[in-house]
């Protein structure tokens, strides 16, 4: 294998902390919010997220791009992150059904990779310091002017970015002719999420995220879903508006982290920028209704206030994380509605959360009898 030289680049946190590494090659520099998932496998589906949108990730896992990319394992079109920091990029790959590499997957989409950093003090300095905006700079830039640059980036919370991913145009997903059919709002929602909803017998169509009520409803859905997305949920004024049009017509409801947090705003119930975030997909969830543990794919830096969920009258406490025990998921006492801060679709992840679509489509059957 022949030797080749790479150009030294840095990652600059906020307050002036520098890690050292190497670029993959594409020069350039990048700006984000910082976080970190712990995930072993499945980095092409976290790239693809779009919940990802706005964020430069760094990886745990030691190895990223051993396995190469292939084309079906994508959760949206692009690639959403805004870089990535990693210990050790493959180059070379070995997988049967991989088709090219990650270098040449982010060559095509000049997504700047920073490698050879050492991610297990990065992480522990994430989770002392918390998530702050950072930069991956592979062109030489100076530290001074990077630092000017990275002052006038926009802090993550207030920051509505569901537009940056949802669709522009209503589309369709599913059989025309399958038995149920919802209309689910794109806040910038995962490809396996429509997989699993039209695998239960649901033609979807996906609506983008200023639609309005009336535009859902003309569909003439059986129920309603709101997505995972990117971003603080606060700004999203248009869609929790048609959060609480549903409520309040008692229409089968379900929503999936960005959602979930979009659901309780609509109940007046405050959402908090997390100090890190869960981002992972070995994350430990209680169902309280069943006293059963589920292992789940998380990813989000905003969750919903405990206390003032506890404290609401209509509104029920179904799910906690186990690490921190902060909300992982909600149910309406007296609606047809319920939700989760975590994914159960679980694309990359475990499937201990799959019965979640079962019971959207059961309250779905119930409210048509």
């Amino acid at each position: 294998m022949k030797y080749t030289t790479r150009q030294s680049a840095i990652l600059l946190l906020s307050d002036g902390t520098i890690f050292h590494g190497k670029s993959i090659g594409i020069s350039g520099k990048t700006f984000g919010e910082v976080c970190f998932n712990t995930g072993m496998t499945g980095y092409q589906e976290i790239f693809t997220d779009p919940s990802y949108f706005g964020q430069i990730m760094v990886t745990t896992n030691p190895h990223i791009g051993n396995y190469g990319i292939n084309d079906l394992e994508v959760e949206s079109e692009s690639v959403k992150i805004s870089g990535l920091v990693c210990k050790n990029f493959s180059f070379n790959y070995s997988r049967e059904g991989a088709s090219g590499s990650l270098e040449d997957y982010f060559a095509k989409q000049n997504l700047i990779c920073i490698s050879d950093v050492d991610t297990r003090a990065l992480v522990s300095y994430i989770r002392d310091n918390g998530a702050m905006n950072a930069v991956i700079c592979t062109d030489g830039t100076s530290i001074e002017d990077l630092k000017k640059e990275l002052a006038n980036v926009p802090d993550m919370e207030g920051l509505e970015l569901a537009s940056k991913v949802s669709t522009k145009e209503p589309y369709f997903i599913g059989d025309e002719n399958a038995t149920y059919k919802i209309s689910a709002l794109d806040l910038g929602i995962k490809k396996n999420i429509l997989r699993n909803l039209a695998k239960r017998d649901c033609y979807i169509k996906v609506f983008p995220y200023d639609s309005t009520y009336e535009d859902l409803t003309a569909f003439n859905p059986d129920g309603y879903f709101l997505s995972n997305g990117p971003g603080d949920p606060d700004p999203l004024y248009g869609a929790i508006e048609v959060a609480k049009r549903i409520i309040a017509e008692d229409k089968p409801l379900f929503g999936i982290c960005l959602g979930h947090q979009v659901i309780a705003l609509a109940n007046g119930v405050k959402t908090y920028k997390m100090f890190g975030g869960h981002r992972g997909i070995n994350h430990p969830v209680k169902n309280l209704l069943t006293g059963k543990g589920e292992i789940t794919s998380q990813n989000h830096g905003f969750a919903v206030k405990r206390e003032a969920l506890e404290g609401h009258p209509e509104l029920e406490l179904t799910h906690i994380h186990l690490n921190d025990e902060t909300v992982a998921g909600m149910r309406m006492k007296n609606k047809n509605c319920f939700s989760v801060q975590y994914h159960p679709e679980a694309s990359p992840g475990p499937h201990d959360s799959s019965y979640l679509f079962d019971q959207f489509v059961e309250n779905i059957k119930l409210a048509k009898v």
